[in-house]
């Protein structure tokens, strides 16, 4: 089977096709993010022409994209118009009070600022559910019917409907639904009892909006690249991933494109789990570093964390997905390095992007980065970029660190370009800090994972940092997320709110509600065509005490709800509130608030080839030497090494050697440290440690 994985960056896409027969072919291009269609079938055409293949051969589609994303983050999206509950129409500009100055009356709160709906086109009808389901207030249908042309007649193209206790009883909803449909066909529709079915109104309603803000042009995007890829002859569609780590199709993606919002965030995580569990170290810390920013995550035992729904923001709004705990940072390859008019030393988060792109690009870029830091340090050579494809201008990046930094600060060049490198190292060394040590976590149990272009030129010195024993350099890192599209399953999470405490449970209330979940996202993967035996349930509950604000969640066992299995849940929930928080409260009762059902539909996974053994000698893989810029071992100046450069494709499983070392590949460079060992594993990766001494 051959099967192809592209994830769509803010600077490249990156794409991976994958043959069972273990043949990997890869392709990095530059991103068209006027419509990211266009990249993504021209790179899938060069990259079907490099594997000497058709199109029409490729089985699998999967795809990351980041497109709605940038839309809530620059603020393009489309005019939506709400219809809410008598008296809550106001609900999204209150929000839940919480103010970025406290004591001040006058400012602008960013989720007012930029609006997702205009108040003037949030417009309420007569109707009332109460938050058993019961209807109090019959929909006045006739009123519907009014707002709804008048929200047609005001040029909107999306149409958010949100209702109170809509998550207990959708029948109003649903009844809306339809009269749009009748007078409205065009309009993209989102209700709260399908974007977001559980309790909390502010954020129900802003997720119901945020997917209407979104709709129309993400599922233009969507059908589109569906499209192309089906005029291509690619099989079996498009499949794209979803900000839990799931496959969801594209008449799914399109209809709830509020689900992709960490689409290709989390792929780089499943991938780096996937990179680990091969090299056998099954716990790790992911370090995804592209052209604009750095992703870190952090998955022990390989298990993604979920975010709690709280924290589930995109820019200055709330979206109640489901979300991996991933965390971006404004640090990449392309991060534009300063010095302010306060005489501040700054690297990040402003990008240089991929146009102008860094100053040693040629591309009109002037300022510098940090990329332009490691072509003076000589990290990166001039013909090393995209394996010579890409040209770089060495003069430019030392021209630019000089007049911008260096004599700004009165320092050396060479100061100041392992300045810019250490600024940006701290800034990620602090992300991975804050998602593991701050979490529970101790970092010296993990693996470091070095993703992405830049990931494997930082991940050394994070690591000596952080005290993690070992990086991981997977054999393609610059398409690591790509890969991670290719190693999961079609996923649909399907939650509702329950209400009921392990002291005196609702059994019935659980036993049904379950069943029902497990109904829905059985149907939704017998939708996509999932044959019943690739269908498997998996259940969660988020749980609190009685008397906390907020939930954690909690895997729960399949099988008959009785009191054994609410005991199960609710001390799953005690161990978990104690390695998050340190404590745990066995003799207090535990509320069970939100319960899941995720339906699993299984997908092939893609497994890592074994490559040519050889022996611990790599000399044949040293293709030149060059002058480099390292610390020596216990000393903070930056002396010139004469640096051997190896050539990725020449290593063999079993090579090993010692830093400081250059390894060049097509998608990225890897940097050992001086003091440091490298081991290439049976599948390809490099091993980095400490050396023995």
């Amino acid at each position: 089977m051959k099967r192809i994985g592209v994830d769509v960056g803010g600077t490249f896409t990156d794409l991976v096709l994958w043959d069972d027969d273990g043949t990997v072919t890869v392709h990095k291009t530059p991103s068209t993010n006027e419509d990211p269609s266009i990249g993504t079938m021209a790179g899938i055409e060069t990259l079907a022409a490099r594997a000497g293949i058709s199109p029409r051969e490729i089985e699998m589609f999967f795809h990351g994209t980041t497109v709605a994303t940038n839309i809530v983050l620059e603020h393009n999206g489309s005019s939506v118009g709400m219809i809410t509950t008598d008296g809550f129409r106001d609900l999204l500009h209150i929000a839940r009070k919480k103010r970025p100055l406290n004591y001040s009356n006058y400012q602008d709160l960013p989720w007012q600022k930029w609006q997702l709906v205009p108040r003037r086109n949030r417009r309420t009808v007569p109707e009332r559910i109460d938050a058993s389901g019961a209807v109090l207030t019959a929909l006045d249908e006739d009123a519907v019917r009014r707002e709804v042309l008048l929200l047609k007649e005001r040029g909107v193209a999306a149409i958010a409907v949100a209702f109170l206790h809509a998550y207990r009883n959708p029948a109003h909803e649903q009844r809306v639904k339809q009269i749009i449909a009748e007078e409205f066909p065009e309009a993209f529709i989102s209700l709260s009892s399908e974007v977001a079915s559980q309790y909390r109104e502010y954020e129900r309603f802003s997720t119901t909006a945020l997917n209407a803000f979104i709709g129309p042009k993400t599922s233009v995007y969507i059908e589109n690249l569906a499209s192309k890829a089906a005029q291509a002859g690619i099989g079996e569609g498009v499949h794209l991933m979803t900000s839990s780590g799931g496959l969801v199709t594209a008449r799914s993606a399109s209809e709830i494109p509020v689900s992709l919002l960490t689409s290709g965030v989390v792929a780089g995580l499943l991938g780096g789990c996937a990179i680990g569990a091969a090299s056998g170290y099954p716990s790790v810390i992911t370090l995804d570093v592209g052209g604009t920013s750095a992703d870190v995550g952090v998955a022990p035992d390989g298990r993604l964390r979920m975010k709690h729904l709280l924290d589930t923001r995109i820019g200055d709004y709330h979206a109640m997905v489901p979300m991996a705990e991933v965390d971006t940072i404004g640090a990449g390859g392309g991060s534009v390095a300063v010095v302010d008019e306060g005489g501040m030393f700054r690297v990040g988060p402003r990008s240089a992007g991929a146009t102008p792109g860094p100053a040693c690009y040629n591309r009109g870029g002037t300022e510098p980065t940090s990329t332009d830091a490691m072509v003076v340090m000589g990290w990166l050579r001039e013909d090393s970029f995209l394996s010579g494809d890409m040209t770089i201008e060495p003069k430019l990046a030392v021209e630019a660190v000089q007049t911008h930094i260096a004599d700004r600060l009165g320092s050396s060049i060479e100061e100041a370009a392992m300045g810019i490198f250490t600024i940006l190292a701290h800034s990620m060394t602090e992300a991975i800090s804050l998602h593991s040590v701050r979490k529970g976590y101790d970092p010296r149990d993990f693996s470091l994972v070095a993703e992405g272009g830049a990931g494997p030129l930082f991940a050394w010195q994070i690591a000596s940092q952080l005290g993690i024993p070992r990086v991981i350099v997977p054999a393609h890192p610059g398409i690591t997320s790509a890969i991670g599209l290719l190693t999961t399953d079609i996923r649909y999470e399907v939650p509702t709110t329950a209400w009921t405490s392990s002291a005196d449970p609702d059994l019935e209330l659980l036993q049904n509600g379950m069943t029902r979940l497990g109904d829905q996202a059985t149907a939704q993967l017998r939708a996509d065509g999932v044959a019943d035996e690739d269908i498997s349930l998996e259940r969660s509950v988020d749980c609190r005490y009685v008397g906390q604000g907020y939930e954690l969640r909690v895997t729960a066992p399949a099988g008959d709800i009785d009191k054994a299995w609410v005991a199960a849940v609710a001390e799953a929930f005690h161990e978990t509130h104690g390695r998050t928080y340190s404590q745990r409260f066995d003799d207090k009762p535990v509320q069970l608030v939100n319960i899941r059902v995720t339906g699993v539909g299984a997908v092939p996974h893609v497994r890592l080839p074994l490559i040519e053994e050889g022996t611990t000698d790599s000399s044949d893989a040293v293709k030149a030497t060059t002058r480099a810029l390292f610390w020596a071992e216990d000393s903070t100046t930056p002396t010139w090494v004469e640096t051997p450069v190896y050539d990725r494709r020449l290593l063999k499983a079993g090579n090993t050697f010692t830093g400081p070392a250059i390894v060049e590949q097509f998608d990225s460079t890897t940097i050992l440290g001086v003091g440091q060992h490298a081991t290439v594993d049976a599948v390809g990766h490099i091993i980095i440690e400490r050396s023995a001494s």
